[in-house]
């Protein structure tokens, strides 16, 4: 009952400060933040919005499969928020942009205005919805299920109290909810380290020293370049992801935007960036760690590397405070990604399809109605209840932010247009046109496209924009001639 009450007091805590920031708010509010974020909240977010609960469960459970070499990825990643910081929030601010997909109506034209909404409200709910499916199960398993309670009450009263601390503030009330719950989960982190360390019958120095002489701490890999752990797959990977998921998400980039300057807001941009290897390596540490435990009882390493926190932790080896801690930690992860993906869902639904900045009840409905859909999604995640099905829905995702990387990547590096009839059907066909080059590729040699398949998929439809606007000089002088 302890973890109920844990979780009753969280979201107390969540909807006083709901109350202190929604007061007189309106859309401005909502959508902006009247422009007014303090730049270093922001930062602090931004690190528990980009952290899901399961990252927070499958981090640490990469060192048992792959050993450190996410952190390649990590480091990839610093320099696309540098990019980001110094390529593209420019623009937004220059534009003053409530929703940055308001760039492709200016730079190429309206259709392709409403692909990219389109593009991020598909990959946007999916994937969310997944993410939060994925950690009501674990909570389910692990907690709930002792008091009995159905999971689709666990999913309903969780959606329903992201939307109750949401509905007012919006922006604004995230940027002080995920600063709180930021906090949480890295106090909840370095808490369940300090209990496996301190299990371990090591000090803090001994500890590092394990982890260093461990065979799982190896973090490059320079030698295999056919290894999907290659480090410049990875390390390049980890650019345009963030380019893509960070600068081209509306749900990423909505909180970078509600700082007062542009100068605010690169700074939020390359702290949060430097801020988010070293978490990331703080769950990869619990990882070599929690198999050191494994190796101490005697226990067999699990078969699936998710089950290397889950078994040790949420099954309780290491007593209910770690239990609890861990809840709180995967509870805040979750919480404060899932938030940010309904307040963005919302913004990009009234501004960019209903053209209706203004309206403050289609805002409120259409917060509701979203929030309605994100439910209906993970109860049919439930009922089908299949992992061929989520794999699927991540690997559909992947793709479909390709198209969002190509049309920017176009956008930004040519002053060429486009017809942009014809700009949605290449957006459609580059995914399939990747999908169909994966497969005969994988079919003929064996080769198996990674994270490369994001730039492969901006490439596609780059080119794509590019022969269009050929196609256009080709009929002109057809005309002419």
């Amino acid at each position: 009952m302890i973890i109920i009450a844990t979780i009753a007091v969280y979201f107390c805590i969540l909807l006083l400060i709901s109350l202190l920031t929604g007061r007189k708010a309106d859309n401005e509010t909502f959508f902006r933040a009247n422009g007014k974020s303090p730049w270093y909240l922001v930062a602090f977010g931004m690190i528990g919005a980009s952290i899901s609960g399961v990252t927070f469960v499958s981090v640490p459970g990469m060192t048992l499969t792959s050993d450190m070499t996410y952190m390649q990825t990590c480091l990839g990643f610093i320099v696309g928020y540098f990019v980001v910081a110094y390529l593209l929030l420019p623009v937004y601010y220059r534009l003053r942009l409530t929703t940055i997909y308001t760039y492709l109506q200016t730079r190429l034209g309206n259709r392709s205005y409403k692909t990219g909404a389109a593009f991020f409200l598909l990959s946007k709910m999916a994937s969310a919805a997944v993410r939060f499916y994925v950690v009501c199960m674990i909570l389910q398993q692990f907690v709930l299920d002792k008091y009995a309670i159905p999971f689709p009450i666990t999913v309903v009263v969780l959606v329903a109290l992201i939307w109750l601390y949401t509905r007012r503030g919006g922006i604004r009330t995230l940027v002080l909810t995920d600063t709180f719950q930021t906090l949480c989960m890295l106090l909840a982190l370095l808490l369940i380290i300090y209990k496996v360390v301190d299990v371990l019958g090591l000090n803090l120095p001994q500890a590092v020293q394990a982890i260093a002489a461990d065979s799982h701490s190896r973090i490059f890999v320079l030698d295999d370049w056919v290894s999907t752990q290659n480090f410049w797959k990875q390390f390049l990977s980890g650019i345009f992801i963030v380019i893509v998921m960070t600068g081209l998400d509306q749900d990423m980039m909505q909180k970078n935007l509600t700082c007062k300057t542009l100068r605010e807001a690169q700074k939020d941009m390359c702290s949060y960036g430097f801020a988010f290897a070293p978490v990331n390596l703080l769950f990869l540490a619990l990882g070599i760690l929690l198999m050191m435990y494994y190796q101490r009882v005697g226990q067999a390493l699990p078969a699936v590397s998710d089950d290397l926190m889950l078994q040790v932790i949420a099954g309780g080896q290491l007593g209910t405070w770690v239990v609890i801690l861990f809840t709180i930690g995967i509870v805040a992860a979750c919480f404060s990604s899932a938030d940010s993906a309904l307040t963005a869902l919302t913004t990009t639904f009234c501004v960019d399809i209903c053209n209706q900045r203004k309206d403050e009840r289609l805002r409120k409905w259409s917060h509701l109605g979203v929030s309605v859909v994100f439910v209906l999604f993970i109860l049919i995640f439930r009922y089908v209840n299949s992992t061929s099905l989520i794999d699927a829905v991540y690997t559909i995702v992947s793709y479909t932010y390709g198209p969002l990387l190509g049309l920017f990547a176009f956008g930004l590096s040519t002053k060429r247009k486009v017809n942009d009839r014809y700009v949605p059907f290449i957006a459609i066909a580059s995914p399939l046109l990747c999908f169909a080059l994966d497969m005969i590729v994988s079919n003929a040699t064996g080769y198996k496209f990674g994270y490369e398949l994001l730039m492969l998929n901006g490439l596609l439809t780059y080119v794509g924009l590019w022969l269009n606007k050929a196609h256009l000089l080709s009929k002109k002088l057809n005309l002419q001639v």
